[in-house]
């Protein structure tokens, strides 16, 4: 939820637009300054670590330029190898220390322990190389006037990023003043595909060239396009095409990160990308793949893995701003349950507050009484309850919240008292979450709620800070009002606008004005640790405003979109965003937050979002309601679609250890698995789930049929097994999408571990097993299954409360053969879950003209199931075969092989 609904931006861009045309003096553009912003940097001499795998250079100005303010005179580059895949580069003044994120908010490891050499001080003509013999990244310090460098492949020489000047474009070179940082590289248009720099909605998953991705949370609705929102992640990832000498592998991948938190402008023009940042330090990281998965897990690696989500989580949620009253929730919840419609969680929005003050009760509508009975009946039948807050709190003599927070002294300052902001309860004090004290006042505040009203899960927002007002700037302030203006909210808005001005100062006299982008990760990471001390449990966190790392402690959701057609088609880029900045947690609200769904739309939006990995419905209050229950079309799709996603839900939570302990997404574009095809780059209407299921949406009204992408291979409908799409080496395919109907494929190669449809997790998790083998027509098939007790603080790790089964699968001459191997399978034995069934796909009818049955092995025994138990569909005119066989009672924690005899 944001300040009611989200406001276009046309006019306001309009109106900018007839400024300029009209008054064109007052509206010169950064760019268009007559003198050039600056004139690069040489190097003065260079010095290496006794390895060679750390280079630091001393950099001197070349000439003063007075645009933006005053260059600074001395640099340090250094240029390190901090692991075999990772390459840091480090730009900074070399007199004075500069503002950096500091490693208690983000942690950053280095494997290398730098002893820099300082002698040899003079500077020789040639170039200055830092490699490995065992990583693939080069560093080359090029020694021209002015200097230059790049990174590059040692196994391909492919340059990755050229930051080589051009000597006939001052936009080339380095520039670097107190609040005016910029560094330019070349990129290889034709060859280079970019994804991430957000947070933004955009039309398409794959960065279009010449636009201006802007990085400064703001609360902007997600309905507004190309705008800066609520996160920055200067973060992206690279596939590349081969060159002319096509020693590149095609699809080879990278990633680089600018680690600053800073407001900035990132120029993409597709042949170069160039950084225009307000402060800070330039702190690159180059991660070198060479595919999706691996750029993902050496990204994470260094920022932190995704915190594990509990099981509770993967169902379905409902919420909506604007539910009167405890009855009226109750109702909500009755209505689901009477249609049939899987409901997991409850959430309320800042309606059950006390005149919108966190941690209270409205004494009216949602009395302490009334709740505490609503949320004991949620727990009794297996499901939760979220509530939302807000950072701000309010400035009320008789609040206790804020009586405390005064006395521990842990708001956010400017001229030395608290700074006076204005949120949904009127006058506010922000929270300043740099204090460790406001950790340890949050906490408290957290329980003496949780005290009296167990809720599940916390639900951040808000917290970009969002500000009703703007405040004017402090006269002749520079962080107030910088030299260089940043395009906030497309129209180069102050950085002050509806936020806490940049003078503020946090705890250590940190400026807002770099601290800004980090109140969300610092608010996500205080809650985190508040939950996990106070519950014992795995914590469920929702943020709307995130930073880099922030993945580690919360998940998210898309923000304020709208009941739009555009909406529901600019999610899917939204979300795959969002898991290749390490927050694979993440959902965008299903049947549109502002504006009026219609039956149409919410029914092909719930047949989409049953698949996002966090799947909430949520409205604004000044729209229709939009529950899945109160269309028949809408409850009829949900039912299908949901029941699903709850079969799937030991693949989710699988896919949530993976992200957990690899950092890979769970909702990814198609080209993390097909890298090697170029079609998949530019789609952004399909996703995968984990590496082998396939969605293909309808994302347009009136359509029954959807044009789909299939990469090479057999992929089998998993509502109907019997049907198949083939392709050899890629192609696109019309399939039927009638209105209750959303396409789901599975790949071959793909085993699934599934359970059985239920109206909570809780439910589902107490059904058989089921295994979908989808056979590859080449090779072995693959699948795994996570299970644990889905909310302990620790997924995996040291302790023996899981279980991990790897399935494999093969096709011999006279046999198909499906197994298992176990890790810790103790646990999964102790809960006594059993795989009951076991659905073979993919073997054609030439391969099973006759069979004789199956053989189980265990380690303790073996036995032979008769033919009779064994159901095969052959279909009239199909190329493969479905064959079945049910009531296997096989403990999943105990490792076994079922072999298939075949005679051909």
């Amino acid at each position: 939820m944001g300040r009611k609904t989200p406001q276009p931006l046309t006019d306001r861009l309009l109106f900018a637009f007839l400024l300029c045309s009209c008054f064109s003096v007052f509206c010169i553009s950064n760019a268009k300054n007559e003198d050039p912003v600056g004139y690069g940097y040489r190097v003065r001499s260079v010095s290496f670590d006794p390895s060679g795998r750390s280079l630091t250079a001393h950099l001197l100005l070349i000439q003063t330029s007075s645009v933006f303010g005053p260059d600074i005179q001395n640099l340090n580059l250094v240029a390190s190898l901090e692991t075999s895949d990772r390459l840091r580069i480090q730009i900074t003044d070399s007199e004075h220390p500069r503002w950096e994120i500091p490693q208690e908010i983000l942690p950053r490891y280095s494997h290398l322990h730098r002893r820099l050499l300082l002698q040899n001080q003079s500077i020789s003509p040639e170039n200055h190389i830092v490699f490995n013999p065992k990583s693939d990244l080069v560093f080359t310090l090029r020694i021209t006037t002015p200097f230059g460098f790049t990174v590059s492949r040692r196994s391909t020489g492919d340059v990755l990023f050229d930051a080589s000047p051009d000597t006939s474009d001052a936009g080339t070179f380095l520039v670097f003043k107190d609040q005016y940082l910029q560094v330019s590289a070349a990129l290889p248009m034709l060859r280079s595909s970019i994804y991430g720099l957000g947070e933004h909605t955009k039309k398409t998953l794959k960065l279009a060239h010449n636009q201006t991705l802007t990085l400064w949370n703001a609360d902007i609705g997600s309905a507004n396009l190309d705008v800066n929102l609520y996160g920055s992640h200067p973060f992206y990832i690279d596939i590349r095409l081969p060159d002319n000498r096509r020693k590149l592998p095609i699809g080879t991948t990278h990633g680089v990160l600018l680690l600053n938190s800073n407001g900035m402008d990132i120029v993409y023009t597709g042949d170069r990308i160039t950084y225009k940042v307000i402060g800070g330090v330039l702190d690159f990281y180059f991660f070198a793949g060479p595919t999706p998965e691996k750029v993902m897990q050496q990204y994470t690696e260094l920022i932190g893995r995704p915190a594990p989500m509990p099981y509770w989580s993967f169902g379905f949620h409902q919420c909506r701003y604007g539910y009167k009253n405890v009855s009226d929730v109750e109702g909500v919840v009755a209505g689901y349950a009477k249609a049939g419609i899987p409901l997991e969680v409850m959430w309320t929005d800042i309606d059950y507050m006390d005149a919108y003050k966190d941690f209270t009760l409205d004494p009216i509508n949602f009395p302490l009484d009334k709740m505490k009975k609503f949320v004991n009946t949620l727990h009794l039948n297996g499901q939760k309850y979220v509530l939302i807050l807000d950072p701000g709190i309010s400035v009320n003599k008789t609040y206790e919240t804020y009586k405390r927070g005064i006395e521990a002294d842990i708001f956010i300052k400017r001229d030395g008292i608290p700074y006076l902001g204005s949120v949904w309860p009127g006058p506010v004090y922000f929270p300043d979450f740099v204090n460790p004290a406001t950790e340890i006042f949050w906490g408290r505040e957290i329980k003496i709620f949780r005290d009296s009203l167990p809720v599940d899960g916390l639900w951040l927002d808000m917290n970009e800070l969002s500000n009703f007002i703007t405040s004017p700037p402090t006269p002749s302030s520079t962080l107030d009002d910088p030299p260089y203006k940043i395009n906030n909210v497309g129209v180069q808005r102050p950085i002050n606008n509806k936020t806490v001005p940049a003078t503020s100062l946090h705890f250590g006299n940190i400026t807002e004005y770099n601290a800004h982008n980090l109140y969300g990760l610092l608010e996500s990471k205080a809650t985190n640790a508040a939950l996990i001390k106070l519950t014992g449990k795995r914590p469920f966190i929702l943020t709307r405003s995130t930073f880099v790392s922030a993945g580690k402690y919360a998940a998210h959701w898309t923000g304020d979109n709208a009941a739009t057609w555009d909406d529901l088609a600019y999610s899917i880029p939204a979300v795959l965003n969002f898991g290749l900045f390490g927050i694979p947690m993440v959902g965008a609200d299903i049947c549109g937050f502002s504006g009026d769904t219609t039956e149409e739309l919410c029914r092909r939006w719930i047949q989409l979002g049953a698949f996002y990995p966090f799947a909430r419905d949520h409205s604004d209050k000044f729209t229709i309601r939009q529950e899945l229950y109160l269309w028949d079309s809408v409850a009829a799709s949900a039912k299908k679609a949901l029941g699903l996603r709850y079969r799937l839900l030991p693949y989710f939570y699988t896919l949530m250890y993976e992200a957990h302990t690899k950092g890979v997404p769970i909702a990814r574009p198609l080209f993390f698995s097909f890298p090697q095809d170029p079609e998949t780059y530019t789609i952004d209407s399909q996703f995968l789930i984990g590496k082998g299921i396939m969605i293909s949406p309808v994302l347009k009204p009136g359509e029954v049929s959807v044009k789909a992408y299939f990469p090479s291979g057999n992929w089998f409908d998993l509502f109907n097994c019997s049907n198949v799409v083939s392709s050899d080496s890629g192609k696109y395919t019309t399939l039927d999408a009638p209105p209750d109907h959303i396409n789901v494929h599975v790949r071959e190669g793909n085993i699934l571990a599934m359970q059985g449809e239920a109206m909570t997790t809780k439910a589902a998790r107490k059904t058989p097993f089921q295994l979908l083998v989808v056979l590859s027509s080449s090779g072995i098939s693959t699948g795994e299954v996570f299970l644990d007790e889905g909310e302990e603080v620790e997924m995996g790790g040291g302790g023996k409360n899981w279980s991990l089964v790897n399935f494999y699968a093969r096709v011999e001459e006279t046999k198909a053969i499906v197994g298992s191997k176990v890790v810790n399978g103790g646990f999964a034995l102790s809960q006594k879950w059993i795989i009951n069934k076991v659905t073979l796909i993919g073997l054609t009818k030439a391969q099973v003209k006759r069979f004789k049955g199956f053989e189980v092995y265990t380690n303790v025994e073996t036995k032979t199931i008769a033919d009779s138990f064994l159901k095969v569909d052959f279909g009239d005119n199909r190329k493969f075969v479905v064959m079945e066989t049910e009531n296997l009672s096989l403990p999943i924690g105990k490792a076994f092989e079922l072999r298939l005899n075949l005679i051909t």
